[in-house]
């Protein structure tokens, strides 16, 4: 579990860091910037546990037709919808706009789903 989120976390800092679209707060230090990260990515695995479910399967029909590239909109969708959340608490993460949220939403899928293999690989050999 904690894995998954500490890969989640990764995930989403990668996308801040590479994408100019998404972004912290400029002024603060690096540790306030990762704890923004932290506290984004409890966002982020919150909305993913309750919401995601009833967009996947609101969406199922769309998912197979796009043989499963549909779930990539859903995830942009919900970046957008957690930078939103991020917004009301205070916190100083921003997805810019739907395209930025559509690189952003791939990149933190590629980059969980690498660190989740690398983490169930290490679980395996114990």
């Amino acid at each position: 579990m904690f894995a998954r989120f500490f890969a989640s976390a990764a995930a989403l800092a990668v996308a801040t860091w590479w994408l100019p679209g998404i972004s912290t707060d400029a002024a603060a230090d690096d540790w306030a910037r990762g704890w923004t990260i932290v506290a984004v990515a409890v966002i982020f695995g919150i909305v993913n546990s309750l919401v995601k479910p009833l967009f996947t399967f609101a969406a199922a029909p769309l998912i197979l037709i796009t043989l499963g590239l549909f779930l990539l909109v859903i995830n942009a969708l919900l970046l957008m919808f957690v930078s939103w959340i991020a917004g009301q608490l205070g916190l100083a993460w921003h997805v810019a706009d739907w395209g930025t949220a559509f690189w952003g939403a791939l990149i933190v899928s590629i980059v969980s789903f690498v660190l989740n293999a690398f983490f169930k690989r290490g679980e395996e050999h114990r």
